[in-house]
C-alpha cells in the first residue's frame, strides 16, 4: 500500500459585519467536518472585509482556540470578490472551498 499525504481541505470565508454569526458558523463547520470520513486536515479562513462589528475580536478569540482558524484583516470594506481571492491566495490546502 502506498503512503499517503494527509491532504488539507481550505474553506475561505469573507465576513463582513457577521459578529452575530459566526460562533454558529463555526461550530457548523467543526460538526460537518468530524462527520467526513477521510482523513483530511482543514483550515478555515476568515477574511475580515473591513466589518464595523466586533466580527475581528470574535475571530481573534476563535483562533486563539483552534490553530485551523485563520484570519486576514483588510484595511476597509473592498466586496467579497477582493476578500475571496485574498483567501485563496493564503489559503495552503490541497482543496479549496469558499461561501458566498
Amino acid at each position: 500500500m502506498k503512503n499517503r499525504i494527509r491532504q488539507t481541505i481550505s474553506i475561505v470565508v469573507p465576513c463582513y459585519n457577521e459578529s452575530e454569526n459566526i460562533d454558529e458558523f463555526y461550530s457548523r463547520v467543526c460538526f460537518v467536518m468530524s462527520k467526513i470520513e477521510l482523513n483530511f486536515n482543514w483550515e478555515l479562513i476568515f477574511i475580515n472585509d473591513g466589518s464595523r462589528d466586533d466580527t475581528l475580536q470574535k475571530l481573534i478569540i476563535l483562533h486563539a482556540q483552534d490553530n485551523r482558524i485563520k484570519i486576514i484583516d483588510l484595511s476597509r470594506n473592498f466586496g467579497k470578490e477582493v476578500a475571496l481571492t485574498a483567501g485563496l491566495d493564503y489559503a495552503e490546502g490541497d482543496v479549496n472551498f469558499h461561501t458566498r
